[in-house]
């Protein structure tokens, strides 16, 4: 048997009184809150007052009978979350239902930020929503996840993967139950919201830049999140919260993993201008098909350059003459709608070949 006891020997991230008071005020620098710095000081004392008490969840009740430990005290905001994903999971199942694609755009470009211009990917995006609701008619539902909004609307954010389960699977809830944290500040979690988006789902799209060799840092941000999609931990009474040696226990005597994206169907595609698109769209299906979520054929899964050591001046004028790209952005939506269509209607997908722009 391992030894349980967890490894300890970091040093202490808890602020002082002084440090916590000068990073509270900094959100108040706008000469605008001057008139109100003495109630803006009462607030430092609230704030103070739940850090150094811990106070991670303050609205909390008494678990009940379904759960483990039916007396202890879960967050009433994650039971919320909790609330979210069983429904979206019921609308899933629903044979009567529409189909439902979630579509991604991955990167963080954005008119209404610092580039002050829209990303190739949004454009991308858009070419596949028109495909799939050309197509599919009134028998669809698409959402658009536009991952933009973490840089360009305000309180938006998803807070970076704490890697619980890398102690244990038991310890990692689903929902994820790290945020809010409402003693550190971290609160507006945009993931209770997206968790919901993909277990609806029967086909997930998405799209992302090429950011240095990698996916771009809002994409990679979901995808940490969503570890607890595959394998987590559903009952916190059973760990009692975070109690990480509870957690190496139950693992240890056995650990069932529950892949809750398992049978949903995927396409991807990765665009660059210089390297590494390739890469990418390989790193986006391996980690989408390790979920147990399948792809939806071959032409599903596209990586492309647009505007190849071109200027990124002229990028969106590279794509606008790249109709070939476009193209086969239009047949991987299109390849993911036939999948969709022909696994819940229980028969298997003809797979059959949309035309392609391009003839080697």
């Amino acid at each position: 048997m391992a030894d349980t006891e967890p490894r300890k020997g970091m040093p202490s991230p808890k602020l002082d009184r002084g440090e916590f008071r000068r990073r509270y005020l900094m959100r108040f620098r706008d000469p605008a809150y001057e008139p109100l710095a003495a109630e803006i000081e009462r607030l430092v004392e609230v704030a103070w007052d739940a850090y150094s008490d811990g106070r991670k969840a303050p609205h909390t009740r008494r678990a009940g009978p379904e759960f483990a430990d039916p007396d202890y005290e879960l967050s009433l905001d994650w039971l919320a979350a909790r609330d979210a994903v069983r429904a979206a999971e019921e609308r899933h199942r629903d044979p009567a239902g529409p189909h439902r694609f979630l579509l991604i755009n991955g990167s963080s470009r954005s008119e209404h930020t610092c580039p002050g211009e829209m990303s190739k990917s949004f454009r991308l995006v858009e070419i596949a929503r028109q495909a799939i609701e050309a197509e599919g008619g009134g028998r669809v539902r698409i959402e658009l996840l536009d991952l933009s909004r973490l840089a360009s609307e305000y309180g938006r954010n998803i807070y970076p993967c704490k890697a619980c389960f890398s102690t244990s699977p038991a310890l990692c809830h689903w929902p994820c139950s790290c945020y809010p944290n409402h003693a550190l500040g971290q609160v507006g979690d945009w993931m209770n919201e997206i968790y919901p988006l993909w277990i609806e789902a029967h086909g997930v799209m998405i799209v992302t830049p090429v950011n240095w060799y990698q996916v771009s840092s809002p994409l990679k941000l979901m995808m940490d999140r969503l570890v607890c999609a595959d394998g987590a931990n559903d009952d916190p009474t059973l760990t009692h919260g975070k109690d990480a040696r509870k957690a190496k226990e139950l693992e240890l005597g056995g650990w069932e993993y529950h892949r809750r994206l398992e049978g949903r169907l995927f396409a991807v595609v990765s665009h660059g201008d210089v390297e590494g698109a390739e890469n990418v769209r390989r790193s986006l299906s391996d980690w989408l098909c390790f979920t147990h979520m399948e792809p939806a054929g071959a032409a599903a899964e596209l990586d492309r350059y647009i505007g190849y050591w071109e200027p990124y001046a002229a990028s969106h004028e590279a794509l606008d003459r790249d109709t070939a790209v476009q193209a086969e952005v239009r047949n991987a939506a299109l390849t993911l709608l036939d999948a969709v269509v022909a696994r819940r209607a229980g028969r298997p997908n003809d797979g059959r070949r949309r035309e392609s722009p391009r003839q080697k």
